[in-house]
């Protein structure tokens, strides 16, 4: 695919699911998909739910989140309740949903998108218990589900699913499927 990549933004907020940001990121950037990393907390370093720091690649107010290709909420708790309290963050989704540019989110972090009503009539899994939080969303048991700009993954376990799904949807299937089989039998291809 010959075009200009514009950057894919991954939030952190205190809290995030390890497993689900760093996957997220890693496979992004082993598709050389540019991604960057957002703070809402205030600080570069930000915690997440199991106790592990990481620097994030800039803070909120450092982003002019227009020149983005995606949006991308992992979950984890606290931290998708942190994301779901930061207006300016709610805004821009909606204002990118509005605008069918794509959104991801990821096990607990899909209520967000529920609870601001952009899942109506949409195809949308989350981390199970959280279902009747996906307002008006068509509840799916799939680990990962794309309905048109919206992708949605169920937890931890299919992080690796969701992050290859992004890649997809920017990239191609072609892209995505060659990453997948690289990441599976030869991953020193990749380091």
């Amino acid at each position: 695919m010959n075009r200009i990549m514009k950057p894919v933004y991954v939030f952190l907020a205190p809290g995030f699911e390890e497993i689900e940001a760093i996957t997220i990121l890693d496979v992004l950037r082993r598709a050389n998909v540019p991604v960057i990393s957002v703070s809402i907390a205030g600080d570069l370093y930000v915690t997440g739910a199991h106790g592990i720091t990481i620097a994030a690649d800039k803070l909120y107010p450092q982003v002019d989140f227009m020149d983005a290709d995606m949006l991308v909420l992992p979950g984890g708790m606290p931290g998708t309740t942190n994301l779901n309290v930061h207006e300016g963050l709610k805004s821009v989704l909606t204002e990118f949903v509005d605008q069918n540019k794509p959104v991801a989110a990821l096990c607990a972090a899909p209520l967000i998108l529920g609870q601001l009503g952009l899942l109506n009539g949409k195809k949308a899994t989350c981390y199970p218990g959280y279902e009747s939080l996906l307002e008006g969303a068509i509840i799916s048991k799939n680990a990962v589900v794309q309905d048109g700009n919206i992708i949605t993954g169920n937890g931890p376990g299919a992080a690796i699913d969701f992050s290859l799904k992004i890649v997809q949807h920017i990239l191609g299937k072609d892209t995505s499927d060659a990453l997948a089989q690289a990441m599976k039998h030869s991953p020193n291809k990749y380091v």
